[in-house]
Formats: structure tokens, C-alpha cells, sequence
């Protein structure tokens, strides 16, 4: 095909063939993107250079044979090889936040971070005054640096067992400057941690239960599938978590994990717990609270 006879030439054009392209392909969007539209808009925002939050003022704009065929090269890498966008982009967001990413850790998406920036009110009494969080299971190093902006006086131990996802958070945390604030820890959950009392022990550890983990949409399987994996009824980790956690808290501490959707899994868990849901954006049942006392 000769560059004059290619059918697209504005953004717009593109966009619209994105669209048709990702809904053919039945593509999932579970890593940050709400469907097609705008999954096809911030690709195609990426990839140009252009600011991913104003496509307006570009849509009826022309684009050179080149821009058009990095365009389609793109669409073409999203649809066949149904690779989760951030990995073709190398960045995710979390609200205001931006994290580099590449496929040594999961995409970042947690129902945490919405949390982070009313500083865990009224969970939080005083933000001020927290002063040691643990962070256990961190991939890209987000949420640890989401908690050191938020809780200004607080000193943040990011935990993971992989090299390669620690390598990724050591990237994010020295673009954000955090170098000194939060301390990045290869240890199996809680086997390396260093011997102190954490107001905060914040999770997102792998929770999908094994008949969710054999039916889960091809872009989950470009994910390192140990960050996902959690065992039978999903909470293998979170029973070690769960468990260890009450001698690392201080008296007024808190623990706080997400389970994604497997609330039902976390309550016979913990049948004798009393947790306490706390409210996300997707409802109820993603997130559980246990304080020390409780888990004394």
C-alpha cells in the first residue's frame, strides 16, 4: 500500500479506527482504561506526544505517513498481542501520579491509593503524627510513594520478594526523589523487616483464587503471575500477612489490605476477625481495616 492511498489521515480518523479495531479484538480493559474509547485515546495521545488530557483541539489535525504508521503500529500491538497499554507505553497513572512501568511488575491499580490522599480519615486520627509504615508486597514502589507525600513525617519500608519489581520501584522512587524516605526491602512478606512498630501496614498482595487465576483475560497473563496468585481461595498471603502483622503494630496501628473481589474468600478467612470495609470507588468489598487491638 503506497503512503497516498492509506485511508486515515486525521487523529480522528484514527481514533475511530482504534475503537472498531480494540471492540473486534474483545479486548479487556482492566489496567486503568474504562473501554475502547478511552483506552484508543490515551494510546494514540501517547504515542504522539501530545497532552493525554485535551484531544480536542487535535482531532481534525493531519498526521505525516510516519506518525499515522507509529499510530498503527501500536493499535496492531494492542489488539493481537493484547498487551495491557502501559506496557507498550511504559507509564501508568494512579490519580495525579505517573509511575514507570514495564512487565517486571503488574500494572499499577489499587482501590488503596484512592484512599491515600484523605490521609486514611478518620481511620487516621493524626497524620502527623505517623511516623513508620510498612508497605508489603509493592511491585512498582506506587502506593509506598503516594503514603511518604501523604503522611509528610513518616518513614516508608517497601517490601517485595522479586529483584526485578524491586528494580522497577528503586526507578520510581528516585524520580520522585523519595530516596531517603522510603527504603526498599527484598524479603518474602515480613522475613527481612527490619525489627520495629509500624503505625501503618498497608497491602495489596497477590489475592486471585485459583479458579478466578484459570479464567482470567489474556492481558493479566503479559502480568508476573506471582504479584497475582493467591492460592486456592486467594488468600494464601493474606492469612501470613493477617497473621504477623499484630506483633509489628503499635498500639494504635492499623492494617489494611485489599482483596479485590474476593470478599467472600476474606470472610470465611477470618471468620472470627470482625473486619471493617471501607468504601472505594468500586463499592465496599475491596478493601479491609484490622486494627492492633484485634489482631493482639
Amino acid at each position: 500500500m503506497t503512503h497516498s492511498s492509506l485511508p486515515f489521515s486525521t487523529l480522528r480518523d484514527l481514533l475511530r479506527y482504534a475503537v472498531t479495531r480494540f471492540n473486534t479484538a474483545k479486548l479487556f480493559f482492566g489496567h486503568g482504561s474504562a473501554d475502547a474509547l478511552d483506552e484508543a485515546a490515551y494510546l494514540l495521545l501517547h504515542t504522539l506526544k501530545l497532552p493525554l488530557d485535551k484531544i480536542d483541539p487535535f482531532l481534525d489535525a493531519k498526521l505525516l505517513p510516519e506518525e499515522i504508521e507509529a499510530v498503527l503500529a501500536v493499535i496492531e500491538r494492542r489488539a493481537v498481542e493484547r498487551v495491557p497499554a502501559s506496557y507498550i507505553t511504559n507509564e501508568a497513572w494512579l490519580g495525579t501520579y505517573r509511575f514507570y512501568v514495564d512487565e517486571r511488575v503488574i500494572v499499577p491499580r489499587s482501590f488503596i491509593a484512592e484512599l491515600i490522599p484523605e490521609r486514611f480519615s478518620p481511620w487516621v486520627d493524626d497524620a502527623e503524627a505517623v511516623e513508620n509504615i510498612l508497605e508489603l508486597c509493592t511491585g512498582s514502589g506506587c502506593l509506598p510513594i503516594m503514603l511518604a507525600d501523604a503522611f509528610s513525617n513518616a518513614q516508608v519500608d517497601a517490601v517485595d520478594i522479586s529483584a526485578d519489581a524491586l528494580a522497577v520501584a528503586r526507578r520510581n522512587v528516585d524520580e520522585y526523589e523519595l530516596q531517603d524516605r522510603v527504603t526498599l526491602i527484598q524479603s518474602d512478606l515480613y522475613a527481612n523487616v527490619p525489627d520495629k512498630k509500624y503505625d501503618l501496614i498497608i497491602t495489596n498482595p497477590p489475592y486471585v483464587n485459583s479458579g478466578s487465576m484459570a479464567k482470567l483475560p489474556q492481558e493479566y497473563l503479559h502480568e508476573p503471575q506471582i504479584a497475582l496468585a493467591g492460592g486456592n481461595d486467594g488468600m494464601d498471603l493474606v492469612r501470613k500477612i493477617v497473621e504477623g502483622a499484630g506483633k509489628r503494630l503499635t498500639p494504635n496501628g492499623i492494617l489494611m489490605v485489599e482483596i479485590g473481589n474476593e470478599r467472600a474468600f476474606a470472610e470465611q478467612a477470618f471468620a472470627d476477625l470482625d473486619l471493617t470495609w471501607l468504601s472505594t470507588s468500586a463499592g465496599d468489598d475491596m478493601v479491609f481495616l484490622l486494627n492492633a487491638s484485634q489482631l493482639q
